[in-house]
């Protein structure tokens, strides 16, 4: 008989090797095709302990996998299927290869902004911390902001770069770069925007034996501003090494005798990107946030466990 703790990740995560290795499970795009049945037998499963025993740890794991991948840690329910963390990166494919596009007109710049954004709209909203929800007029207020500061950003930088007086080669290079320059900070304003409630009245804040003890609007601020470093790490490889990476195989005399081969190619290099960077960029921060009570408010910094001794540190769930 084997006992496994499945109340807590698979891997380790005090480590950030552990941390990648959890959630590369958490965005594997192959959970997206388990069907709402198998799902409540995995959810079963996971609840009936008195099996757990007597059962292949695999498929414990496995179970857990789908589970996590799936249901939303403070609502218990499934996250909307395109709007998972295991859809990112198929449906960010699409999108990025749209902002990639040479020589893009306005129109085609504020449409794939646009569209980005309100991607980006629904990915924040529908993983962030549950415990302090948005109302439909703080989303749609949050939304409109979002969307309207990418699309200035990004026609902003696209039309100002090409009157730099630069040389044609470095011009060329900041070009590629907007993109990244655009999408990172117009995504770490949407990100505090769909977040900011968190921010303004705070989060649930619980001790290590899962009990909540009030909410914490500097666990809000922890939580949100690790989520917008996380999506700009996410951006940065997949925005700039693709477009790089493209300049250099198309000067090959390979390429040059089959240009047609110049956007397969290029879809490929973003879908290695983003597939190797989610993980890697949502992994430098623990899904499970950790406080010291001495730097949270007044209220946090006195409480005691049930044996009387001082609570030290409180918990928080970031969200992705």
């Amino acid at each position: 008989m084997s006992f496994i703790d499945l109340s807590k990740p698979r891997y380790s995560q005090s480590t950030y090797w552990g941390r990648l290795r959890h959630f590369i499970d958490i965005t594997d795009p192959r959970t997206l095709l388990v069907s709402r049945k198998e799902l409540e037998r995995c959810k079963q499963l996971l609840e009936n302990k008195s099996e757990h025993a007597y059962t292949d740890p695999e498929k414990l794991w496995r179970a857990k996998k789908i589970v996590d991948s799936t249901i939303h840690p403070d609502t218990g329910e499934p996250v909307f299927l395109p709007f998972r963390m295991s859809s990112f990166v198929p449906t960010n494919m699409i999108l990025v290869a749209g902002m990639l596009l040479p020589n893009p007109s306005i129109k085609s710049i504020i449409f794939w902004q646009w569209a980005n954004q309100s991607v980006n709209v629904a990915f924040n909203s529908a993983n962030a911390n549950k415990t302090t929800p948005m109302s439909i007029k703080e989303t749609g207020i949050a939304y409109a902001s979002a969307v309207t500061t990418s699309c200035a950003i990004a026609v902003g930088l696209n039309q100002a770069v090409p009157r730099l007086n630069l040389s044609p080669s470095f011009k060329s290079l900041c070009m590629k770069l907007v993109p990244f320059t655009a999408v990172a900070a117009a995504g770490t304003v949407n990100v505090f925007l769909m977040r900011g409630k968190e921010i303004r009245d705070g989060i649930d804040v619980f001790t290590k034996d899962g009990d909540k003890v009030g909410k914490s609007k500097k666990a809000g601020v922890s939580a949100v501003s690790q989520v917008a470093i996380s999506r700009v790490l996410t951006n940065a490889p997949v925005l700039i090494i693709p477009p790089l990476l493209l300049g250099r195989i198309q000067k090959t005399e390979f390429i040059k005798a089959r240009p047609h081969w110049v956007t397969p190619i290029n879809f490929g290099l973003i879908a290695l990107s983003l597939m190797t960077a989610l993980p890697a960029a949502i992994a430098v921060f623990p899904q499970t946030g950790e406080l010291d009570t001495s730097s949270m408010e007044k209220e946090f910094q006195s409480l005691k466990d049930k044996d009387g001794q001082p609570i030290r540190q409180l918990y928080f769930n970031k969200g992705l």
